[in-house]
């Protein structure tokens, strides 16, 4: 199974539009590698299908050789989304793509129901396919429920959870699996379980301290309702992931607070040397 991270940024990107942090005007400076929202591309049996769609997502196919467009001059190698959450940093790419002429959209039925008007704007352009089983032709997907955090626009919906779904995404052919996970509000019951014998696992790896937004000008309590587990501390996902020795382990939706995304820091070198990998955009990982 050939995957292609597309994005690894938390919603915002990297540099983020309106931020003058350290870490913003570092990356401004070239300092830093700039970073998309996160996004993957996997290869099915027959064609590429996006787990989540960030708003940044016509780049993220322009820079990704395997997703252009032909052979015809309206062909495109794009069958579908996978969708982790109604976050709009993981579903206005959906937008983005209404000239494709519609695709297969899986995600949780509270995800689905949420984004009703979504659906309706896009269906004025193509044949659109809404699901709550996700299915990749060739591929087994099984998924895990993470969170019920709804997001700010949904925050009035009775809908009943999961809001938040990890997935596993196995080959049968190889019998390698890979474990998306880019927002954790805490390390759930059942998740290490979920992972076990997976070849890769991608998990939120969006903040490394717990308060780490106190010295941006945000509150520390502002960081908890976000709802995403540190990196770092006792009950942070480092010494969660020091449990499963046979997954290669990965970082991605880092928030542009996170002195992990410049290479050269002390806190880069502690995720490094647990052996956990931070790609950048267009890595590509065989599973």
């Amino acid at each position: 199974m050939r995957v292609v991270v597309l994005g690894t940024a938390a919603g915002g990107g990297f540099p983020q539009w309106n931020c003058a942090c350290r870490l913003c005007v570092a990356c401004r400076a070239g300092d830093v590698p700039a970073r998309t929202q996160d996004c993957l591309a996997v290869r099915a049996d027959d064609g590429w299908y996006l787990v989540n769609a960030s708003p940044d997502v016509r780049a993220q196919v322009l820079a990704t050789a395997e997703l252009a467009p032909g052979p015809g001059p309206r062909d495109t190698p794009l069958r579908g989304a996978l969708l982790t959450d109604a976050e709009l940093d993981h579903t206005m790419g959906l937008l983005m793509l209404r000239e494709g002429g519609g695709l297969r959209v899986s995600g949780p039925p509270a995800v689905l129901s949420a984004l009703g008007t979504v659906r309706d704007t896009v269906a004025g352009y193509g044949s659109w396919d809404w699901s709550a089983t996700p299915a990749l032709p060739g591929l087994t997907v099984s998924t895990f429920a993470v969170s019920d955090k709804k997001p700010r626009y949904a925050a009035a919906s009775t809908e009943p959870g999961p809001w938040v779904v990890a997935y596993r995404i196995a080959d049968p052919a190889t019998g390698g699996a890979l474990v998306y996970a880019p927002c954790l509000r805490t390390w759930p019951d059942g998740f290490d379980e979920f992972v076990d014998g997976a070849t890769c696992a991608l998990v939120d790896g969006t903040f490394f301290a717990q308060a780490e937004m106190s010295g941006t000008g945000t509150s520390t309590a502002a960081q908890r309702a976000m709802g995403h587990v540190p990196i770092d501390g006792a009950d942070g996902s480092l010494v969660r992931i020091a449990k499963h020795p046979g997954t290669r382990w990965c970082y991605t939706h880092l928030n542009n607070t996170n002195p992990v995304l410049d290479r050269r820091s002390p806190e880069y070198a502690t995720v490094r040397d647990a052996g956990v990998a931070v790609p950048l955009d267009g890595d590509v990982l065989t599973v």
